[in-house]
Parts: C-alpha cells; sequence; structure tokens
C-alpha cells in the first residue's frame, strides 16, 4: 500500500506577506486639498451671490467660478442654502478675528485713536480682500432660516461690543455728544453703506476714509 503524500507548507516571506501600513491611512489629494477647496467654494459663491443675486445663482456657476466640477460643491455643502449661510458666517468670524488683531496692535492708544482703529479695520472688511460677505449679508439675510440669523446676530452682538467701551470714553470725555447706543448703529451704518459707492479707482484710499470719518463723526 502506497504511503499518502504529505504536504509541507510553505512559509511566507517578507516579500509575499501582506504588509498593514502603520498609523493612520495617508490622505489623498482631495482630502488634504479640502480646506483650500472650501475656501475657494466660500469666495466663489460670495462673490456670485452679490453679482447676480442668491436667486439667480446656481451651484454650477459655483463649481464653474472655483474651477470644480458641478457636483463638487455637495462634497462640501449640502445645499446652496447651507452655502449662502456659511459665507456670512465665515465673513464674520473673519471680521471678528481682523478686529481683534486691529486693536491689539494699538500700542497706549487714546480712544479717539482707538476709534479711528475700529473704523479702518470696519472699511478693510467692507473694502479690502475677501469683502463681498457683507453686501450678501444685507440683501440676503431674509434668504436664511431662523436659527441661521440667530448665529449671525450673535456674532454681530460680538463684532459690535468692541465698539462699546470705545464709544463710552469718547461720551465721557465729551468728544461724541450722541449717546452711545445711537451712536453707534449711526456711525456703522454710515461707514457699512459706503459699498454702494466707494470706488478706489477714484483716488480715495481707506486710511483717507478713516480720517474723514473721524473727524466727521467726533467734536474737537
Amino acid at each position: 500500500m502506497k504511503a499518502p503524500e504529505t504536504v509541507t507548507a510553505i512559509p511566507a516571506t517578507p516579500d509575499t506577506a501582506p504588509k498593514r501600513p502603520r498609523g493612520r491611512p495617508r490622505k489623498t489629494v482631495d482630502e488634504r486639498d479640502d480646506g483650500n477647496r472650501r475656501h475657494e467654494l466660500l469666495r466663489a459663491a460670495a462673490k456670485l451671490f452679490r453679482r447676480k443675486g442668491f436667486a439667480a445663482t446656481t451651484t454650477r456657476d459655483i463649481a464653474a467660478a472655483a474651477g470644480m466640477q458641478s457636483g463638487s460643491p455637495f462634497y462640501h455643502f449640502k445645499s446652496k442654502d447651507v452655502l449662502l449661510f456659511a459665507v456670512m458666517e465665515e465673513g464674520m468670524q473673519t471680521a471678528i478675528a481682523r478686529q481683534q488683531q486691529t486693536l491689539m496692535a494699538l500700542k497706549n492708544p487714546t480712544p479717539v485713536e482707538q476709534l479711528r482703529g475700529l473704523v479702518r479695520a470696519h472699511f478693510e472688511v467692507l473694502h479690502g480682500p475677501g469683502s463681498d460677505f457683507i453686501p450678501v449679508m444685507l440683501y440676503e439675510h431674509r434668504s436664511l432660516l431662523a436659527r441661521q440669523r440667530t448665529v449671525l446676530a450673535k456674532l454681530q452682538v460680538q463684532y459690535e461690543s468692541a465698539w462699546n467701551p470705545v464709544l463710552e470714553a469718547l461720551h465721557a470725555s465729551g468728544h461724541l455728544r450722541a449717546p452711545v447706543k445711537l451712536a453707534r448703529l449711526l456711525i456703522l451704518g454710515a461707514l457699512s453703506w459706503s459699498v454702494q459707492w466707494f470706488d478706489p479707482k477714484k483716488g480715495a484710499s481707506l486710511d483717507g476714509l478713516a480720517d474723514a470719518a473721524v473727524a466727521l463723526f467726533l467734536k474737537e
């Protein structure tokens, strides 16, 4: 009777054994660029919402302006409505950060110098890089849901709260005659309306605007 054949197992060599990568898997190019793409979408959407209006702008328009495929915006934002809110929220957070940086950069400022810094920072928000979100907020605010408007209202309060102590000090010193609350509303309203008429090509600078505004609002 013939003895049964035996099968010898061949041990896996380092070259043939499957290797499992250590640590977290590497991100794809799209994943690494996710933050940049989101920022590009926000900027493109803000510009189009300002020029064409929210209702007339399509996600296809936004994708094309950002150099993406037509369905790509939905990877970052589930709807155009969510994108509109993100534009405004991002804009307000950027404005708050810019305002804080301006105030922190001042060295032992007087209340007048603080006001001038606030005015100059506000003009930068209105007319500097990435400034499209302010007109979008002015004209498309009603397109938001109630809870979205609540979030933006809190950010607006945070932004405007930096003005109160400065205006109170100016009022106490006699440089500001109007009541502080009304003065804040009137000043911010007047500054924000400059989005309707300011044109840097006509020779005015943001520094010139800031100086003129402070001279207009304050008493010598």
